[in-house]
């Protein structure tokens, strides 16, 4: 048994970027797999905000994707996914923090969304989060990946709502602006990374995962509630 256990949704997509570097990194470990829709109740002895991942290793107990990620590049440091110099490792947790407080945060606000005309004015919004993301990040940045020829965490925190962007586009008709050629061109290269490959969900099972939000039959997380699912 491996001294890791990851605590687990295969539909979530922030588990998914532990689950991605776990794999990037050639990390032995136990994946327990959580019923969001039923989560047992021991779950919130792991993981105080009872969301999904959380990670054990020995007598040590970390949750949040993006605290998770950070952990094991630094235990497990080869290859390493965070770059050395302090000025490129603090733009890395700066985008990382605006994938999480600002576009995750408004990918939900759309797909909760049950209004018309507040929909549409949100996806203009998360629209201009993708185009901000082509000049000031990856395209401004430069290299095949999001901070230059190597693949970072960077990386691997936007990857999952790239893979999901057929949820978006079935229920809301939201699409990559046109001008966003360089994430296009990014998300393309991600898809093909074995650690990508393997944990790919195709488009109509994350469609219909998605339901439930999209058609307002689940509320979903709330604004203070997106972090980790």
């Amino acid at each position: 048994m491996s001294d890791i256990q990851l605590y687990s949704a295969k539909s979530c997509p922030f588990a998914q970027r532990t689950r991605l570097v776990l794999l990037e990194k050639a990390i032995a470990y136990e994946e327990i797999e959580i019923d969001l829709d039923n989560k047992p109740q021991w779950f919130q002895t792991v993981s105080p905000y009872s969301k999904v991942p959380a990670l054990k290793r020995g007598g040590e107990l970390v949750y949040e994707s993006a605290v998770i990620n950070e952990y094991l590049d630094e235990i497990f440091p080869e290859p390493s996914l965070m770059p050395r110099e302090p000025g490129r490792r603090a733009a890395a947790r700066i985008w990382i923090d605006y994938c999480n407080s600002t576009l995750t945060t408004t990918w939900y606000k759309v797909l909760l969304a049950q209004d018309g005309e507040n929909r549409r004015k949100l996806g203009e919004q998360l629209q201009k989060h993708f185009l901000f993301m082509e000049e000031a990040g990856i395209g401004k940045l430069g290299g095949k990946y999001w901070l230059g020829d190597q693949v970072s965490l960077v990386d691997f925190t936007f990857y999952p709502w790239f893979e999901r962007l057929p949820v978006m586009a079935h229920y809301r008709k939201i699409t990559l602006p046109p001008a966003c050629r360089r994430l296009a061109a990014w998300a393309g290269r991600m898809s093909e990374r074995p650690s990508v490959k393997a944990l790919a969900l195709p488009p109509e099972t994350l469609i219909r995962n998605a339901s439930k939000y999209a058609d307002g039959t689940q509320t979903g997380p709330t604004a203070d509630e997106l972090r980790d699912d």
